[in-house]
């Protein structure tokens, strides 16, 4: 069974769905049906370009019928195909779900797919917008009060911004996290941890005025931060 000619079939019916008469919106919902079979056809045959562009092309029948969160998740399936080929259609399809799962108020979801760019920045060594969209999803994440995720988002702008040489603003953000785990149970135990990696931005930034009252602050904020350190 050649699964790439079966998807060209799908996706020809779907065509000819949207170019026909409908009542009520209900050729959208028919087209998308079919571009959903022709995208899955085309995914699993591996062909990651046809299946991206299909799901975009799902994508847009979704908003047609005012389905907002099923055409972010269409958006989405297309930019884990174009992840394959393209980096950069992958960003703007994750980009145009984000914008719509934000409009319907689904800020977690945008919170993951924020993430999701910043990785995909981050695997294309563009430090300075993974650093820009790694910051984007904490904030978001902070919102929602999912506070490890918001975490471990701020805690790779820290890194990127020491990798930059920008060594205040690590030490400000580890700081940051330190602070809020202190008030957590579950995440007081990596306030050291934190503290350490300020301590070690203190110290690439050479100011010894600076390190010795760093040292004393974080020995005030955590009493076992001196041992076995």
């Amino acid at each position: 069974m050649d699964l790439v000619a079966k998807g060209d079939d799908f996706e020809k019916k779907a065509e000819k769905k949207l170019n026909g008469w409908g009542i009520f919106g209900s050729k959208y919902e028919d087209a998308a049906d079919l571009f959903d079979k022709a995208a899955n056809s085309f995914k699993l045959a591996k062909s990651w370009e046809k299946a991206g562009s299909t799901y975009v092309k799902l994508g847009q029948c979704h908003l047609k019928s005012d389905s907002k969160h099923e055409a972010a998740s269409a958006y989405v399936d297309a930019a884990h195909c174009y992840k394959k080929t393209s980096t950069t259609e992958a960003i703007s399809c994750l980009a145009q779900a984000v914008d719509m799962l934000c409009d319907i108020g689904r800020i977690s979801m945008a919170a993951r797919y924020f993430k999701e760019i910043a990785e995909l920045y981050e695997s294309d060594a563009n430090i300075e917008k993974s650093m820009e969209y790694y910051d984007k999803a904490a904030d978001f994440f902070q919102n929602e009060d999912v506070t490890t995720s918001a975490n471990q988002c701020k805690q790779k702008v820290a890194e990127f911004s020491a990798r930059l040489e920008q060594y205040q603003t690590s030490i400000d953000i580890y700081e940051e996290i330190a602070r809020q785990s202190l008030k957590n149970n579950l995440l007081k135990y990596g306030v050291k941890g934190h503290l350490l990696n300020a301590g070690l931005c203190h110290l690439c930034k050479g100011d010894v005025v600076s390190i010795t009252n760093a040292l004393e602050r974080y020995q005030e904020m955590d009493p076992t931060f001196f041992r076995n350190s």
